[in-house]
């Protein structure tokens, strides 16, 4: 059996300094750009943050027209960057558990990742996530992967 290569992931400089916002507690990544971060996939055009209330409605108040609102979820909408309250009504403190910490953000675990990606399988790319994420948890596990293994997993 071959074994497949260690890919070192250089952490991801975001710039959120185009928001002109001093955020009170660091936004939590998720969506494509997570699974880059820990080298799954390349994302997409956007970049997808959970906030929390206290930083949702302090931007909500500076971008008044910018609201989303998609089935409850409430987000703001400026440039790339889709800052939301909750995803599927989880909310920050429930899906920043265990989340990896950058300078200026958090990165979602790969635990609530699977588990968001999991809600949306109806989704073809959503499933594909899936596949992606189970493969790299099985790799920790099973000490194939070793750079996030330490953050994650306990054997």
């Amino acid at each position: 059996m071959k074994k497949s290569p260690l890919i070192l992931i250089k952490p991801m400089y975001i710039d959120l300094s185009s928001l002109n916002y001093a955020f009170q507690t660091k936004p939590l990544l998720i969506g494509g750009m997570a699974m880059e971060y820990y080298g799954l996939r390349k994302s997409g055009a956007d970049i997808d943050f959970v906030l929390t209330s206290a930083d949702y409605v302090s931007l909500a108040k500076k971008h008044p027209d910018h609201l989303k609102d998609l089935y409850g979820d409430l987000g703001v909408c400026v440039g790339l960057f889709e800052l939301w309250r909750t995803i599927m009504l989880f909310g920050y403190d429930f899906l920043a558990d265990r989340a990896l910490e950058e300078e200026t953000y958090r990165v979602i675990s790969l635990e609530k990742l699977l588990f968001l990606k999991t809600l949306g399988i109806s989704v073809p790319k959503y499933e594909q996530d899936v596949r992606l994420l189970v493969q790299k948890i099985g790799d920790i596990q099973y000490g194939k992967d070793k750079q996030f293994g330490a953050n994650h997993f306990v054997r």
